[in-house]
């Protein structure tokens, strides 16, 4: 009798035992998953402190499927370059050279002068031009969502220019931020630039979403948002849902718009019976001084 006592208490003594050390073990789990998901959260977060503001940044549309200027080019696609002190940036390079390098040089601007090419994503109508500029000027650094193809890359590195694959969000330049890939079918990153005046959003086509672009751009620079330019992705998207993203643009606080390329006419009507005077007529040779 005594015997199956021990042996009762000795199983009950196990039973304990494994009970504390699964259920220490699960929290232990639980704790590095917290950590990890702290870690990455520290990661993807730009540090605050190390924020650089750039003063006189200049916006000018070189690529678009919408007119500003009679004088030049109009073609589908995107192209914008971003002028700052130390720094010209072009963003995506438009469906072909010939229309891009047309614009470029009526509006005095020599392909030489541009220091890093940005490409949101894979898409001819944002790297068409690409192959024609370089061949002009192959003195640049080209920032790519990492998860184009290998080949393509290899294209760009046998001009010589320098290639930059970017997956997560990263610093292009002193105040000059990529989201990172966004997305899941098509990967795109957009460009963040944090001026004296907030920061600006400058998106391709905005495949993952513009409000989602938006609040990542606001998440990793955590500054308010002054303007958010570029393709919004809206052609044909019905009214309430158009209304219902500008209606997020004001609760997050986007303070001016400019939609072009493939947000659609209707999309642009509507952003300006809302925004009014801050909101900008953007197409191919528009200038914006912030």
């Amino acid at each position: 009798m005594e015997r199956l006592r021990l042996v009762i208490l000795i199983i009950l003594v196990i039973f304990i035992v494994l009970i504390l050390f699964f259920s220490i073990r699960k929290i232990n789990k639980e704790k590095s998953i917290e950590k990890i998901e702290e870690k990455k959260k520290e990661e993807m977060k730009i540090n605050e402190t190390n924020l650089t503001k750039i003063n006189n940044v200049t916006l000018i549309t070189v690529f678009d499927n919408y007119q500003h200027d009679p004088e030049l080019k109009t073609g589908w696609g995107f192209g914008c370059i971003i002028k700052t002190k130390n720094k010209n940036i072009l963003f995506d390079t438009g469906s072909d050279s010939e229309t891009l390098l047309s614009n470029m040089e009526k509006m005095n601007i020599k392909p030489e002068e541009i220091d890093i090419v940005v490409l949101s994503h894979v898409h001819g109508d944002h790297i068409g031009g690409l192959s024609g500029f370089l061949e002009k000027n192959s003195n640049v650094t080209v920032f790519i969502p990492a998860s184009f193809s290998r080949s393509f890359k290899e294209e760009i590195k046998q001009t010589e220019a320098t290639v930059v694959e970017v997956s997560k969000e990263k610093e292009i330049e002193k105040g000059i931020y990529s989201t990172g890939e966004l997305g899941t079918w098509i990967k795109e990153q957009s460009l963040v630039i944090n001026t004296s005046k907030g920061i600006v959003v400058l998106t391709g086509c905005a495949h993952p979403g513009i409000v989602n672009i938006v609040k990542k751009a606001k998440e990793i620079t955590n500054q308010e948002v002054y303007l958010v330019i570029g393709g919004f992705h809206l052609s044909g998207t019905d009214d309430s849902d158009i209304k219902r993203i500008i209606n997020s643009f004001k609760e997050i606080g986007v303070k001016k718009a400019a939609p072009c390329h493939c947000s659609g006419d209707r999309c642009r009507e509507l952003f300006e019976q809302e925004y009014k005077d801050d909101f900008i007529e953007n197409g191919v040779g528009k200038i914006i001084e912030i």
